[in-house]
């Protein structure tokens, strides 16, 4: 069975400027900000502009947009919270984890020995996602 994308998803109002977002990174094709309710300390989310439910149904060429931006996003990310590693990862539909019915990759920044965080833990104070995103956006500045 097959569901319609549904254009009023929070990350489409993200994108329509309806909803505030910390922004890190945007082009004609994506955009990445921090997630609202983080696993860790950086956790940043990577979405197409081009409406796509999940990975499934996402043009190949809106696909290939969003693999390029996580991968400089990613090295920003890594770069500007001295991690040691990165976790990458994205879900699709319920049965598979998706709570956002729009195509997003998550990426966090990885420490040894420091577990993630549960992703419904609430929302980050907005102050400390500005100053991630700030030190996000200087880490790709510096690139």
């Amino acid at each position: 069975m097959t569901v319609a994308y549904d254009p009023q998803n929070i990350f489409a109002k993200i994108l329509r400027g309806e909803i505030p977002a910390q922004k890190v990174y945007e082009d004609d094709h994506t955009l990445a900000f921090m997630d609202v309710m983080p696993q860790g300390e950086g956790h940043t989310l990577v979405i197409p502009k081009a409406p796509a439910r999940g990975l499934l149904d996402a043009d190949p060429a809106s696909l290939a947009a969003v693999a390029a931006t996580v991968q400089r996003v990613a090295r920003a990310v890594k770069a500007a919270f001295a991690a040691d590693g990165l976790t990458v990862f994205q879900y699709n539909e319920p049965a598979g984890g998706q709570t956002v019915f729009h195509l997003h990759v998550h990426i966090l920044p990885r420490f040894d020995g420091v577990v993630l965080g549960r992703h419904t833990g609430g929302m980050a104070d907005q102050g400390v996602l500005a100053d991630h995103a700030a030190r996000i956006r200087a880490a790709l500045e510096a690139a």
